[in-house]
C-alpha cells in the first residue's frame, strides 16, 4: 500500500501503517524524533510499536548525527535463513529429538558455551579474519574490557525473549533453517554505555526526549560510538553465522547428505551510511531491514505464524527499508496476564516447541498479524517464500 504522511511534523513522517491504529505513546515518539534538528527524514514500518526513545519499526535518516537509543540495546540484532536440500517427507514424525539436538548445539537463554567455539571446525564458515576481529576488542570502551571471556563464550548463542532457532517448511515442502539473534550481552553493555554518555552531553539537555540524545559527527564521542557500534554489528553477524553453522552440522549428522544453499542474512537494529536526496546520511533502522532493489530479507511472524523471505523493491521513500517482523500488539506483561499455558499449547499446535509459562509472553496472539504486515508493504518488498515452522527453539 502507499504510505500515509502524518501532517504537522518538522520533517515528513511517512507511515506504512494506519496512524489511527498506532498507540498514542508511539505516535508521540515519532513526532519527537522529527523535532531533532539533525533528522533528514523518518519512515515508519507497518509493525511499528512503542520502544525506548524511538519506536520499534522506525527508519531514521540523520545528517551528521546518530542516536544510540534509536538503534536499541541489541545492536545488530537480525535474522539468518538457509534453504536445505531436505523435503518435508525426510523429517521424522516425532521432531523432539531434532529439537533436543539443536538445543544441545546452540545454548539458549542465559546459557553460553563452556569454552569458545572453535570456528575452524564449523563446516563452511569463513574464518580468515576472525583473529583480526577479536584483536579489536581491546579498542572498545574500557567499561567492557573485562567482558572478553564472556563475549567469546556467548559467540554462537541464541539468548532469550523473541530470539529463536527454527526448522521450517516452505510452500513447496522444502526444509529451511531460520534464526533470530543479536550481539548478546556485549552489545547490550556497549549500547547502555553510550546511551548514558550521550544523555550527559550539553547539546542534548533540551531535547523533547532525553532518550533521543545524539552524538554529533566530528566529536570524540561520535568516533568512539561508531567504533563500538560497527564492532557490535559485526559481532551480531558472526554470532548468527556460528549458530547457523552449528545448526547445519546438527542437520548433517541427523540427515547425511543434506546440502545447504547460500545463507540469507540481514540486520534489523543497526546503522548504515547511505545517500538520499543528494545528502549523505546515517540511517538508523530500529526494527527494520534494508530492502534495496534485489536485497533478500527475512520478516518473521511469531512462534506459529511463520516467516517471509522477501526481495526488496528499492523504494527511496522508505529509505530502502521494510519491516523486521510482525511487531508486538501487547506488552510482555500484558501477555502473561492475558494468556495461559493452555492458550500457548493451542496456538502452537503442530509446532515442536516449548509450551510452558516461561514463553507465554511469546504467544502468537501477542503479535500483530504477519500477513497483514506483509500486505501493507507491497511497494517495499515482494514475497519470495512463506515458511511455516515445525520446530521452534526458544530460550
Amino acid at each position: 500500500m502507499p504510505y500515509t504522511e502524518v501532517p504537522g511534523a518538522r520533517v515528513p513522517i511517512r507511515m506504512w501503517a494506519d496512524p489511527d491504529g498506532v498507540e498514542s505513546a508511539a505516535m508521540d515518539q515519532l513526532r519527537n524524533v522529527t523535532r531533532l534538528p539533525w533528522v533528514h527524514g523518518l519512515a515508519v514500518m507497518p509493525d511499528v510499536h512503542y520502544g525506548k526513545g524511538a519506536t520499534v519499526g522506525s527508519v531514521i535518516a540523520m545528517r551528521d548525527a546518530v542516536s544510540p537509543a534509536a538503534v536499541g540495546v541489541d545492536i545488530g540484532c537480525g535474522m539468518t535463513a538457509v534453504k536445505t536440500s531436505l523435503r518435508a517427507e525426510d523429517l521424522p514424525d516425532d521432531l523432539r529429538r531434532l529439537r533436543s539436538d539443536l538445543e544441545a548445539a546452540v545454548p539458549v537463554g542465559f546459557h553460553m558455551h563452556k569454552a569458545p567455539v572453535n570456528v575452524q571446525r564449523i563446516h563452511g564458515l569463513k574464518t580468515a579474519d576472525w583473529g583480526r576481529f577479536w584483536e579489536h576488542f581491546d579498542d572498545l570502551a574500557p567499561s567492557v574490557h573485562g567482558r572478553r571471556d564472556r563475549a567469546e563464550k556467548q559467540m554462537g548463542t541464541l539468548g532469550g525473549g523473541n530470539h529463536f532457532l527454527e526448522v521450517c517448511l516452505d510452500g513447496k515442502s522444502a526444509v529451511w533453517l531460520v534464526l533470530h539473534s543479536g550481539s548478546r550481552n556485549i552489545g547490550k553493555e556497549l549500547a547502555e554505555h553510550h546511551i548514558e554518555k550521550a544523555r550527559k552531553l550539553p547539546h542534548n539537555q533540551d531535547l523533547p526526549d532525553r532518550d533521543l540524545a545524539v552524538f554529533v559527527t566530528g566529536t570524540p564521542e561520535m568516533d568512539a560510538y561508531r567504533r563500538d557500534l560497527f564492532w557490535a554489528q559485526d559481532y551480531a553477524r558472526r554470532n548468527r553465522d556460528v549458530m547457523m553453522g552449528l545448526a547445519c552440522d546438527v542437520v548433517r549428522k541427523s540427515f547425511p547428505g543434506a546440502r545447504f544453499e547460500q545463507w540469507i542474512s540481514c540486520h534489523h537494529n543497526y546503522v548504515a551510511e547511505e545517500r538520499y536526496d543528494g545528502a549523505d546520511v546515517l540511517v538508523t533502522r530500529k526494527g527494520a531491514i534494508r530492502a534495496g532493489k534485489g536485497d533478500l530479507g527475512i520478516i518473521p511472524g511469531s512462534m506459529a505464524t511463520g516467516t517471509y523471505i522477501v526481495r526488496g523493491l528499492g523504494n527511496p521513500e522508505s529509505f530502502n527499508s521494510a519491516s523486521h517482523g510482525a511487531g508486538r500488539r501487547m506488552s510482555r506483561n500484558k501477555a502473561r496476564k492475558t494468556f495461559t499455558e493452555a492458550d500457548l499449547a493451542e496456538q502452537t499446535a503442530g509446532v515442536e516447541c516449548r509450551k510452558d509459562a516461561g514463553v507465554v509472553d511469546e504467544i502468537p496472539a501477542a503479535y500483530k498479524d504477519i500477513q497483514e504486515v506483509v500486505s501493507a508493504q507491497t511497494d517495499l518488498v515482494e514475497v519470495v517464500a512463506h515458511l511455516r515452522q515445525v520446530v521452534c527453539v526458544k530460550g
